[in-house]
């Protein structure tokens, strides 16, 4: 019975918590509301307006050894990408541990989960409105062999830049579960290269002093987890977020931790309709953030 009290307690917490999230905003202090913990935007570099986007990017398969652990990817680029010589933000997306594939005959498994499946289903939007300029992002969703290490990621990035016009001050990786963790890992190696973060359900264990690196490097990060994860237990992202906020670092770390949805709390925090923060999806927050050579 007492166990049902406490569970119970702990839920309505969550709820109470998360409803008075992300309420106002400050470019002057940084507040915490519930789990959710607000920082101050920083101001974005000015570029040239992109084209009015209106239709749905184009994703294809493509089957390519980017690196040993990589043997395809997902690429989705804006309908317009041909037509302009304009660059674009970069957003690599990581799955989870059930799609890990071969590249080729596997590469579909990307497709059940988060941004890959709303690329494919047509409904990911075209374009993002921040700080009164529309962006549209480059995608690229890499399938892993294996536990994916930082150093895939990183060719992954490579191979974009590489590739297609990116712009290099905005690039930004998410996934989910083991993408998740991988996510974690690779802002932990490499804070200098990527403009914003976002965890999903990530599984990952890294130690206070790791966690310092992010925090140092001025990496924005929002997490996203569910309560009652049993899978990965929301445990993970919380201790993660409060030993980075233990550094104080410029940009503190966000988290949303919703009271139920097990270990899918992808399919909500990707979903465009979720805006959690002042009224921003987790793609127009990231977009508030740009990383510029050097810092």
């Amino acid at each position: 019975m007492r166990n049902t009290i406490r569970t119970g307690t702990a839920i309505l917490f969550a709820i109470i918590s998360i409803c008075s999230s992300c309420k106002k905003e400050s470019s002057l202090l940084t507040k915490s509301s519930g789990d959710t913990t607000i920082s101050p935007p920083v101001t974005p570099v000015a570029q040239p307006p992109v084209n009015n986007e209106t239709q749905p990017a184009n994703q294809i398969a493509i089957t390519y050894n980017v690196n040993p652990n990589i043997g395809g990817f997902y690429q989705a680029l804006p309908a317009k990408y041909d037509s302009t010589s304009l660059k674009y933000p970069l957003l690599v997306f990581l799955h989870g541990v059930g799609e890990l594939g071969n590249g080729s005959s596997d590469l579909p498994k990307v497709l059940v989960n988060a941004v890959p499946r709303l690329l494919n289903q047509k409904i990911f939007p075209p374009q993002f409105i921040v700080n009164g300029t529309s962006f549209s992002f480059v995608v690229v969703s890499p399938q892993f062999k294996q536990w994916p290490q930082p150093a895939d990621v990183n060719a992954m990035v490579d191979y974009a830049i590489a590739h297609y016009r990116i712009d290099t001050t905005r690039i930004y990786v998410s996934g989910l579960s083991m993408g998740g963790g991988a996510v974690w890992d690779y802002g932990i190696a490499d804070t200098k290269r990527i403009a914003a973060i976002v965890p999903i359900s990530g599984a990952s264990w890294p130690t206070r002093d790791q966690c310092g690196n992010i925090a140092n490097g001025k990496l924005p990060v929002w997490a996203f987890h569910n309560l009652d994860d049993g899978t990965v237990g929301s445990g993970t992202t919380t201790s993660i977020v409060d030993n980075i906020n233990s550094f104080s670092p410029a940009i503190p770390a966000m988290k949303t931790i919703w009271p139920t949805g097990g270990h899918d709390a992808w399919t909500k925090a990707t979903n465009p309709d979720t805006k959690e923060c002042n009224g921003k999806n987790m793609y127009e927050w990231m977009l508030q953030y740009t990383r510029l050579p050097g810092q």
